[in-house]
């Protein structure tokens, strides 16, 4: 029997969905308006309350709603009103992120969230992101051969013991890397869909954090031949992170190469890059969104 979070999403979906068809709006066309207005939501966003994935909550999220009355052009409280009562909720719960938030950053967030789902991410918004450093070692064959990561984190709360890695390869036909830790953490569960080339993994912490500590682990993952061809790297960030260092070493140096970043739901941006035997670049305070380098050989 489906609780009455579940009920009310789906009741809140419904209203929606109806007022959208009766408006003759596209998602896109809806985002544009709210951020016109100085609200931002993702199209995944928008496309999850429509159909009752998920249901905004939030401050931010029911400012957005009574605005997309004013945009859907509905009599005021119509949306407001079919979220029902707030979900009672424990201490931390609150802060609690679903997987299909967790998955929303994604091309195809479905597959992503399915894997999510099956590991805990119940500690992930109490987790500051202080810093972080990825380190990508292309091959002579423009293989990707391996990646190391070390995070800094900080704890906002007495109990964060993990951390969750997500790898997606495009290229679904070739094996997923081997996930090794480190320092200061060791392997939970691990969910591997070869299939949809998607990796997720726990790496569990020493030992569980009390408010306001600091952990830095690092983990690599390393692939095996045949390489999956990399002309890209990208970072994706659900939350903000205070200062984020990526470094691709090129064993060939690329003939041209560009970084890029995406805030949210906010144009790219990019800039050219002397190609070289390595590059890097540094985000300060920076996320929600992406931040990665592209090449061709």
């Amino acid at each position: 029997m489906p609780d009455r979070s579940e009920v009310a999403a789906e009741e809140f979906a419904a209203v929606l969905r109806a007022a959208i068809q009766a408006r003759g709006l596209g998602l896109e066309r809806i985002r544009d308006r709210l951020r016109a207005q100085g609200v931002t939501v993702s199209l995944a966003t928008l496309s999850y309350w429509q159909s009752g994935r998920s249901r905004p909550e939030r401050r931010d999220s029911l400012v957005a709603v009574a605005l997309l009355e004013v945009v859907l052009e509905v009599p005021e409280g119509t949306l407001l009103s079919s979220l029902g009562p707030p979900r009672r909720r424990g201490r931390w719960l609150s802060t609690v992120p679903s997987s299909a938030e967790v998955a929303a950053f994604w091309a195809e967030p479905d597959p992503v969230e399915d894997a999510v789902s099956e590991v805990d991410i119940h500690w992930d918004e109490r987790l500051t992101r202080i810093s972080q450093h990825d380190r990508v070692y292309v091959g002579a064959d423009g293989g990707e051969l391996s990646y190391h990561s070390r995070q800094v984190l900080r704890a906002e709360a007495d109990g964060p013991d993990r951390w969750v890695v997500i790898m997606h390869l495009d290229e679904h036909d070739r094996p997923l890397p081997a996930i090794r830790p480190l320092r200061h953490c060791h392997l939970g569960r691990v969910v591997s869909r070869p299939g949809d080339g998607l990796l997720v993994a726990e790496l569990l912490f020493d030992r569980p954090l009390r408010k306001g500590e600091t952990v830095i682990t690092e983990h690599e993952l390393v692939n095996s031949p045949p390489y999956p061809p990399a002309d890209n790297y990208e970072r994706k960030f659900r939350l903000p992170v205070r200062e984020y260092v990526l470094e691709i070493s090129f064993e060939t140096p690329p003939t041209w190469c560009e970084q890029y970043s995406q805030l949210d739901d906010s144009a790219e941006q990019s800039r050219p890059v002397d190609p070289a035997p390595a590059v890097h670049g540094v985000a300060l305070n920076f996320g929600p969104g992406l931040y990665g380098f592209r090449w061709t050989f």
